[in-house]
């Protein structure tokens, strides 16, 4: 009988573990969608509340930028998503860190200049005062 009961303790701490990470995880891919509408809305309050203060921004031609000049960047239509597909989303949660990695293709125009993306991208989100913002973010060309 204590054998059982003990069984049915350590099912009942695994599922309360498993279903603490899945809660995570769901919080942090809404951080990522959230994240994916205020790049294209060109969104200045809603950018800097899902951004950390130290964001470092690595673009796929190996331009790295702050959160200031990520924003503004943004927000001035120096960078312009007119369209955003996210694909092939991982998130792996440990702790207060979030990697999520996925394939991104958009519709740009740049300075006036329209192009199509195709990049990789891994994301690095930090939990700060219970809500996740993005720390780092590195793309590259697929």
């Amino acid at each position: 009988m204590k054998r059982i009961r003990l069984l049915l303790l350590i099912s009942f701490l695994f599922q309360v573990a498993v279903f603490a990470q899945s809660k995570d995880e769901k919080k942090v891919a809404d951080a990522v969608a959230e994240l994916r509408k205020a790049m294209i809305d060109a969104d200045k309050q809603k950018l800097e509340s899902l951004v950390a203060e130290d964001l470092s921004y690595g673009h796929s031609s190996g331009k790295i930028e702050d959160k200031a000049t990520f924003i503004e960047s943004l927000v001035s239509g120096r960078s312009d998503f007119l369209t955003m597909d996210l694909t092939d989303q991982t998130i792996d949660v440990k702790g207060k860190t979030a990697i999520v990695r996925h394939n991104l293709t958009a519709d740009t125009n740049d300075n006036g200049k329209t192009g199509t993306v195709k990049l990789g991208v891994m994301l690095v989100w930090q939990k700060e005062s219970g809500r996740w913002k993005l720390l780092a973010r590195q793309a590259f060309k697929l």
